[in-house]
């Protein structure tokens, strides 16, 4: 009995989590917050507002103060600042009366005693602290984690951060402890245990601590997508290669992008379509545009000026009339998923948003000014 009991208190738990996630939109110049029903969960009635980061919001009042509200739609820090970041590792910098500081989620103003020229977010636990010319990290504690030495830092991705020093870049942990050696004229970050780096012209992958270069690679992306494909560039033809630096589809078009559900869009002879990880033609060379396919199955494809979505045959199966491609995350985000996320995808139409079901049906039949995906 006791273990029904935890096994309901579980699945209620994982019911509510799931539930919980919202999706900012924006109707009659007032923003709010919709569950998975396309119900208000917030209503909308801030001035203006951001997407949940954890379990806070930014948003602001009518007076055009900025403040913090929790997944219920309650002040949890009362709108008093003129600008706000969003929360990570349980800061966030804000900036009130012409000074940033940064405060915890209670709105108390912490880590005052850190030493820095300007002020980052957290990310991973650590920020990027400024000293004149050079940077390093602090902790979630404000102590000097990674001593301020290098000329140029990126934040930690998967526990490491790319740094600069003199002129040559490499990975650092959190202590500031070398994981690849400022030995490069480039890498990139950590992904499924694999780094891309270039020496001079020289392109490859660390493995094991050694730089490995690819036969005849121009140009190597980072494995962020997949865990153990890349696409690489030789001769001006993009093809892929595996963890281990070996070609597996030989270079032979203008464009690809990443491999998902066994598919990855090619670009060839001014049309797009698709391969499978052998190289082969599953989807024919007819589309003027192709995104990735979701888990679902399905992937934006632009036909002409207007895009609808594919099956994995190639088959139009929602109508090709929307008007761009911004179907996920920001197009700066390179491990955006275009297209449908757990069901809904996010589409724009004449001046407005909505999402839609894998059927083409939209969301409690409703358009918005703005709409963000579900956080």
């Amino acid at each position: 009995m006791k273990s029904t009991t935890l096994l309901g208190v579980f699945l209620l738990c994982a019911f509510f989590s799931n539930a919980q996630e919202l999706a900012l939109a924006s109707i009659d110049d007032k923003a709010g917050y919709l569950n998975k029903t396309g119900e208000w969960a917030i209503e909308a009635k801030f001035k203006s507002a951001k997407s949940f980061s954890g379990n806070l919001a930014e948003a602001m009042s009518d007076d055009k103060k900025w403040g913090y509200i929790n997944r219920a739609g309650e002040w949890v820090i009362q709108p008093q600042f003129d600008k706000t970041k969003a929360f990570n590792s349980g800061f966030a910098i804000v900036n009130k009366d012409k000074a940033w500081f940064y405060i915890n989620e209670k709105g108390e103003q912490v880590l005052t005693n850190v030493q820095t020229d300007k002020y980052y977010d957290f990310r991973e636990g650590m920020a990027i602290i400024r000293n004149g010319d050079f940077v390093g990290f602090i902790n979630t504690n404000g102590e000097v984690a990674v001593t301020p030495k290098f000329k140029k830092v990126f934040g930690f991705v998967n526990g490491y951060a790319k740094v600069l020093e003199n002129d040559k870049w490499g990975l650092i942990d959190k202590t500031g402890a070398y994981f690849v050696k400022t030995a490069y004229d480039g890498v990139s970050n950590y992904y499924h245990g694999n780094v891309v780096a270039r020496k001079g012209d020289v392109h490859g992958l660390i493995i094991n601590g050694v730089f490995k270069p690819v036969e005849g690679a121009e140009k190597i992306w980072d494995f962020s997508i997949n865990k153990n494909i890349a696409y690489a560039k030789k001769d001006d033809k993009v093809g892929f290669i595996n963890e281990k630096g070996a070609w597996i589809v030989k270079p032979e078009f203008d464009k690809v992008r990443a491999f998902v559900n066994g598919l990855a869009p090619v670009y060839k002879n001014k049309k797009w379509g698709c391969i499978n990880t052998s190289g082969e033609v599953v989807v024919p060379f007819e589309f003027d545009d192709l995104e990735i396919f979701s888990p679902e199955g399905l992937a934006p494809a632009k036909v002409k000026k207007d895009w609808g979505f594919i099956d994995k045959s190639g088959k139009l199966v929602i109508e090709n009339k929307y008007d761009i491609s911004s179907f996920g995350l920001s197009m700066f985000d390179k491990n955006a998923v275009k297209g449908f996320v757990d069901g809904l995808a996010r589409v724009k139409l004449k001046k407005k948003w909505a999402f839609i079901d894998t059927k083409g049906k939209v969301l409690n039949d409703t358009w918005y000014e703005n709409l963000e995906l579900f956080k």
